[in-house]
C-alpha cells in the first residue's frame, strides 16, 4: 500500500498548537455541519489536539467519532480534550490516511481539516477516505491555499514569509496551495459527486492581529518549520529573525488585515443514504 512521503511541516510546537486548539467545528467545518445527524459514525483524519473532533462528538450523541493522526504524541492531548468535556463517544488512534486500517463502508462521514496539503499523495488519501465511507455517506475536506492569502498593509517581510513557507512545504513533499486543488484531486480519485466551495478566516481586530502575528512570529523561530527551513538550506537564522520581526510589525498596525482562503469539498459516495 502507498505510504506517506511528506514530512509534516509545522510539527507540534506550542506556537503551532496555539492555532490548532483555537479551531472548532464552527470556525473550521461550517460547510459540513448541516449534514451531520445525531446517529452518525464519523472519522476525523488529522485530528491533532482534538478540538474539532470533540465538537463533532457533541453533535452525534447517538453515534461515535474516531479521531486519527499520523503523530502518536498529539493523541494524548486529544484524549485530554475529549475527557475534559466528558465525552464518551469518541476514541483516538494512529493512522496513515494513505492506507487506513478500517474496512470498506465503515463511516457515515470522513472529515479532514488542513490535512491534504501535508500528505505525499492527496489523491490516494481521498481514495482511502472514499473507500471507508458508507454508501450515501460524505467525504469532507478543507485546506488553506497559501498563495491566495492576502493582507494589508503591504509588507516585504510577509512576502518573504510566504515565499519561504511555500518552498519549505514543497520540499517536505506537501502542496501549500491545496485549497484550489481539492476539486481536481477528488475527481482524480474517482469521486463523482463533489460540491466545491470556499470560506475564509479573517484577522482584523487588535486582538486577532496580535494572536495571528504572534503565533507566526514564534513559529518562524521555534517550531519544526523553522528547523526545516534552515536545515534545508531555504534561509538562515537571520532570515528567520527578519520574517519574525515582520510579523510582529504587521501585528502592531492599527489598519492591519489578513485573510486566509480555504478550499472546501463535500463529496457524496454513491449509494443509499446513511
Amino acid at each position: 500500500m502507498p505510504k506517506e512521503t511528506a514530512v509534516y511541516t509545522h510539527g507540534h510546537h506550542e506556537s503551532v498548537l496555539r492555532s490548532h486548539t483555537w479551531r472548532t467545528a464552527a470556525n473550521s467545518a461550517a460547510y459540513l455541519l448541516d449534514s451531520i445527524q445525531p446517529h452518525m459514525r464519523i472519522l476525523d483524519i488529522g485530528c491533532g489536539p482534538g478540538t474539532i473532533t470533540a465538537d463533532l462528538a457533541e453533535l452525534v450523541p447517538d453515534g461515535r467519532v474516531t479521531g486519527v493522526d499520523h503523530a502518536p504524541g498529539i493523541l494524548e492531548q486529544a484524549r485530554a480534550t475529549a475527557g475534559a468535556r466528558g465525552l464518551t463517544n469518541v476514541e483516538f488512534a494512529v493512522a496513515d490516511v494513505h492506507a487506513l486500517d478500517y474496512p470498506d463502508d465503515t463511516f457515515c462521514v470522513v472529515h479532514a481539516h488542513q490535512v491534504l496539503q501535508h500528505v505525499g499523495d492527496p489523491v490516494q488519501a481521498l481514495r482511502e477516505m472514499h473507500r471507508v465511507t458508507r454508501p450515501g455517506g460524505l467525504i469532507a475536506a478543507r485546506d488553506a491555499d497559501y498563495a491566495a492569502m492576502t493582507w494589508y498593509p503591504a509588507s516585504e517581510g510577509l512576502e518573504d514569509w510566504l515565499d519561504l513557507y511555500e518552498r519549505v512545504a514543497r520540499a517536505n513533499g506537501g502542496e501549500p496551495d491545496a485549497g484550489r486543488r481539492l476539486l481536481s484531486w477528488a475527481l482524480d480519485a474517482g469521486i463523482r459527486e463533489v460540491t466545491a466551495g470556499s470560506s475564509t478566516w479573517t484577522f482584523a481586530t487588535a486582538e486577532e492581529r496580535a494572536w495571528w502575528s504572534g503565533l507566526w512570529a514564534d513559529r518562524t523561530l521555534a517550531s519544526a518549520y523553522a528547523d526545516r527551513a534552515v536545515e534545508g538550506g531555504h534561509t538562515t537564522s537571520e532570515g528567520l529573525r527578519a520574517v519574525s520581526r515582520a510579523w510582529r510589525e504587521w501585528g502592531e498596525r492599527q489598519n492591519g488585515w489578513f485573510a486566509v482562503l480555504h478550499g472546501e469539498i463535500l463529496c457524496r459516495k454513491d449509494g443509499k443514504d446513511t
